[in-house]
């Protein structure tokens, strides 16, 4: 039996789809009113949720906000985010859970950076000590001399 789906017909509500995709990306909505340039409070916020339909430089500040364009924004259908959900990863009944069998990566690029910056930021501070040890060695030095000259008239 072949059954074809159809698209449902329905009104494109802007103010849902902002609200998902910052569902989506863990944003509270007091958070995201700080991150959109005019500040909005939380309330605010709620209200643009709510609207059908948002003017052009409104949905472009708060697509912006949340890192989406406009158009994504006015495409946005949760169906399609749930459909690539289960279609990105394959489910097999006679398999065993993939996450015991793999095993952890780590980067340790950055560690290893901040280790090198580090050495070399205590070799500079052990010059950066040598030279001042130096140098009040040549200032006590001056000074005696001088305390000698003094002595000498």
């Amino acid at each position: 039996m072949n059954t074809i789906f159809k698209e449902k017909n329905e009104t494109m509500h802007i103010g849902h789809n902002i609200k998902r995709i910052r569902e989506i990306q863990g944003i509270k909505q007091e958070a995201f009113g700080q991150l959109c340039r005019n500040k909005y409070s939380q309330q605010r916020i709620s209200d643009f949720e709510n609207m059908v339909a948002l003017d052009e430089p409104l949905l472009e500040e708060l697509a912006t906000a949340l890192g989406v364009t406009p158009e994504f924004v006015q495409s946005f259908k949760d169906e399609n985010v749930i459909y690539n959900i289960q279609h990105s990863h394959t489910f097999n009944d006679h398999s065993t859970n993939s996450s015991q069998h793999s095993q952890p990566t780590f980067n340790n690029d950055g560690s290893d950076k901040l280790v090198a910056l580090l050495e070399k930021f205590i070799e500079e501070d052990r010059a950066k000590t040598q030279s001042i040890a130096a140098l009040s060695q040549a200032v006590l030095d001056l000074t005696n001399e001088v305390k000698k000259l003094k002595e000498g008239k």
